[in-house]
């Protein structure tokens, strides 16, 4: 009687233990992995998520009010498609983009250059605005100064300070290439083009590179600092979204075509772009 015990306890152990291992192995469900969303869900949960820069000209605080460029224009967008806007302020190129893959964001409401290697990745708007890459560095100190670079040939030896994964990088790459010497480039995390640009101005690095209407804005409250060189020709910079999410782009493009033609869109432009 006690061997048919044993032999049942026994039996009983395998299967629990067998039915264990089946629960582990087959009955977990994964969990859903986020995935970039598409008009249509955008438009069911009645929210549209975007990242952007913060920084003078696309999306700053002031005082208990919300301003700039990138952020009045998603804010009218979404408006339009009676959407709340969640608008997060991401100075990292790089965490926009992957942010875009996972589906934190929708859709990255910042100046992207329409370069052939972003398009490889993204879907792009229509062109919202032309810009151009300069060089800042700080005015000759004397006609010897010989930190002063007057041309694109005397970045050869120098080292240019970027934010981490900026287009730019390409560029200074290929320019380079282009005067046949090597240019040095310097990633920066953490700080953005502004950050930059202050850095130059108070002496702790001697060159950047960024956007010509980020350093226009802030050279009439550095004048010591110089933005004359081109680094880039003009570009085109437009928004971008995932490649999953070919019916928001179309909204997207849809509405800037309206928009842009408009007088709002000029006023618009010319309040945050007076240089240009």
């Amino acid at each position: 009687m006690a061997t048919t015990k044993n032999h049942y306890w026994k039996y009983f152990a395998l299967c629990l233990a067998g039915a264990i291992v089946y629960t582990f192995v087959f009955g977990r469900k994964e969990a859903p992995q986020p995935s970039p969303r598409d008009y249509p869900a955008i438009a069911r949960e009645g929210v549209l998520r975007a990242a952007t820069e913060y920084n003078s000209i696309s999306y700053y605080v002031d005082g208990d009010t919300l301003s700039g460029f990138y952020y009045e224009l998603i804010h009218s967008f979404a408006r339009h498609h009676r959407w709340r806007l969640e608008l997060t302020p991401e100075m990292s190129i790089r965490t926009r983009l992957s942010g875009l893959a996972t589906g934190k964001f929708d859709v990255i409401a910042y100046g992207i250059p329409t370069t052939n290697e972003l398009k490889d990745s993204l879907l792009l708007t229509i062109p919202i605005v032309r810009h151009k890459q300069v060089l800042v560095q700080r005015k000759a100190a004397s006609p010897a100064d010989s930190l002063f670079v007057k041309s694109q040939l005397e970045l050869a030896g120098r080292t240019l300070h970027v934010v981490e994964g900026s287009p730019a990088i390409l560029r200074i790459r290929n320019l380079s290439r282009e005067i046949a010497d090597t240019i040095y480039v310097s990633e920066v995390s953490h700080y953005g083009p502004e950050q930059l640009v202050a850095m130059v101005a108070h002496g702790d690095i001697d060159y950047a590179v960024c956007d010509e209407h980020i350093a226009r804005a802030l050279a009439d409250s550095m004048p010591q600092i110089d933005i004359n060189t081109d680094i880039s020709f003009t570009q085109l910079y437009s928004w971008g979204v995932s490649k999953q999410s070919p019916i928001l782009l179309d909204s997207l493009n849809h509405w800037l075509e309206t928009y842009m033609r408009s007088d709002t869109y000029r006023q618009l432009y010319r309040r945050y772009h007076r240089s240009q």
